[in-house]
């Protein structure tokens, strides 16, 4: 029985138990956030590094304000992205003493990174708990994020998932540091710097920066078989990954050029060529501006390296 209902995924999260919902980024494999024993399903199923921290769900800015240090100028931004565009992005925090959330899920941390589902379904779920939800992509540790039910089930095998359809955004959520009232993106996103410029200063993180939240390990993302960017012709056996003009392509991210469209397929259409039909993934140029940056990031993870 993989696929349930919202009220049951309710009663099996208030069991500790792991279950995988929709976001519109990606599919997430939540759990309880205040319960270790929860929070050590996820890192099982994931086979996910124990340093690499989790992100926190939540329905309301109310719900951050009880474990962690909101400013005005984090509430700003909170109310300008979560609730007025309706946005993806996460942002990291200082943590307050006696917080309730699990050690395991912030991987030792200080900090924790919060954000707000723009889904209806994630959305009424967190409204019906009495906690927070630790909920990073639906797959197994350095594979490829899941943007419809059945890439999870293929990802992590036979546990419960919401069925929510194909995730609207299917990109992870940019994630800005806010910890000083400065503002660096640590994983870039579909709210981008020039988004985020007219709130003040924005520097980006780098690969070699202190884990600090999702998305900073250099491998990750990954298909199973070789992925090349920046890829013009079709070699023999590659699969060709296109973007505008591209009649060669096996599949197109879109044929109009249109970044946001090439962002929501992303991962749907690397799961497709992912098979032993072919040898390699090879992937047109993505223009590196606006989610541009995003997409290009995703792929560079997800090369070998």
């Amino acid at each position: 029985m993989p696929i349930i209902t919202p009220e049951l995924a309710i009663e099996y999260l208030e069991k500790k138990n792991v279950v995988s919902i929709p976001t519109e980024t990606v599919y997430g494999l939540a759990a309880d956030a205040t319960s270790d024993q929860a929070v050590a399903k996820i890192y099982a199923l994931k086979n996910r590094p124990q340093f690499n921290p989790l992100i926190i769900h939540v329905a309301s800015i109310e719900t951050v304000q009880e474990w962690a240090y909101v400013s005005k100028f984090s509430i700003e931004l909170m109310e300008e992205f979560w609730i007025k565009r309706h946005a993806s992005i996460s942002f990291v925090l200082q943590l307050k003493n006696n917080h309730p959330l699990s050690l395991l899920a912030l991987a030792g941390l200080e900090t924790v990174a919060v954000r707000r589902p723009n889904h209806p379904i994630a959305l009424n779920i967190l409204n019906h708990l009495s906690f927070p939800l630790a909920a990073p992509s639906a797959n197994q540790s350095n594979t490829l994020s899941t943007t419809k039910a059945d890439h999870v089930l293929k990802s992590l095998g036979d546990i419960p998932v919401v069925d929510g359809g194909i995730c609207e955004v299917g990109l992870e959520s940019t994630i800005l540091d806010i910890t000083n009232d400065e503002m660096k993106i640590l994983r870039l996103g579909a709210v981008t710097e020039n988004d985020l410029k007219p709130f003040g200063k924005v520097q980006l993180a780098y690969h070699g920066d202190a884990i600090k939240a999702p998305g900073m390990l250099k491998r990750h993302y990954a298909p199973k078989i070789p992925l090349r960017m920046n890829i013009l012709e079709k070699e023999p056996k590659m699969a060709l990954l296109g973007f505008g003009d591209c009649p060669g392509a096996d599949l197109n991210l879109s044929i109009s050029g249109n970044l946001n469209e090439a962002a929501a397929n992303l991962f749907n259409y690397l799961h497709q060529l992912d098979n032993t039909s072919f040898s390699s993934i090879g992937v047109n140029p993505i223009p590196n501006e606006g989610v541009g940056q995003a997409i290009n990031d995703r792929l560079n993870r997800a090369c070998e390296g």
